[in-house]
């Protein structure tokens, strides 16, 4: 938000930036031999929107995100994703459909530079043979310049010019997390899914993450689902939440919404005193 701006203008504009849904899970159920980690889960995410998914340890966020993006398949349900049903998702539907994660635990080529790194995340917008990449001519010479000055692009925005060239693996935590930002979006996705984007961040390092997804949000419009334990982020950020215990859908709704909800409290925020 801009300096000065009236609060009221800024929420008009983020409620008329929300779209149609465009994400819809359907009687998700997963288990792990005889343990549900999700029992029979629904809720949507609309176009444009942060919507966050937040629970007390093992309440089966990740493991929803999991079924988003197609790395588990649930034994029930479906999911609807911007005008098709997949029952289930497959990793490779998730991921030419536009639809790009971040993990809980960091997972980058600890050897490789940051841009190397944010370089693999344009795999799939890569059309030119083995052969001509190989040999770098033809579509492989065009494509490469391309694609690295979209990069370059995505490494400015997120102000890591100065890292370019540096091994991930030699990096401080809060940057490497930057750094796996820089490769999802590096997919040009239309829905992010971002696991715990800013564990184990100070409070520096989680301003500046809460700016990024802001503004990836904002100024690209891409849809984000969030899955984060600090609440005052959550309530920041979110347009609306969906709250998970034990593998069932305990609340869904706005900030507002969920913060007044006495379930929610019990299970999760706990109880407020004077």
């Amino acid at each position: 938000m801009a300096s000065g701006q009236d609060p009221t203008t800024g929420a008009q504009e983020r409620k008329d930036r929300i779209g149609d849904v465009l994400l819809r899970v359907e009687n998700i159920t997963l288990r792990f031999g005889g343990v549900k980690a999700i029992n029979g889960v629904s809720f949507d995410i609309r176009k444009g929107e942060v919507r966050s998914i937040i629970g007390p340890n093992g309440a089966g966020k990740s493991s929803m995100l999991n079924c988003i993006n197609g790395f588990y398949q649930p034994q029930e349900g479906s999911i609807w994703y911007n005008g098709k049903t997949y029952s289930p998702m497959r990793p490779h539907d998730a991921a030419t459909n536009g639809i790009a994660r971040t993990f809980q635990n960091i997972a980058l080529f600890k050897g490789m530079s940051t841009l190397d790194n944010i370089m693999t995340g344009r795999i799939l917008k890569q059309k030119a043979s083995l052969i001509e990449q190989a040999f770098y001519f033809g579509r492989g010479k065009s494509e490469e310049i391309e694609h690295r000055e979209f990069v370059e692009d995505i490494i400015d925005f997120l102000e890591i010019q100065a890292i370019r060239k540096t091994p991930v693996g030699r990096l401080p935590y809060g940057l490497q997390k930057r750094v796996e930002l820089g490769r999802a979006l590096a997919a040009e996705p239309t829905l992010l899914l971002l696991d715990e984007p800013m564990a184990g961040m100070n409070l520096e390092e989680k301003e500046d993450m809460s700016r990024f997804i802001i503004d990836v949000n904002e100024h690209f419009g891409t849809t984000i689902a969030l899955i984060e334990h600090d609440m005052g982020v959550v309530m920041d950020l979110s347009d609306r939440l969906v709250v998970l215990d034990y593998g069932s859908l305990l609340a869904d709704g706005t900030p507002e919404e969920v913060r007044g909800n006495q379930a929610v409290i019990d299970a999760y925020l706990g109880v407020a005193h004077d």
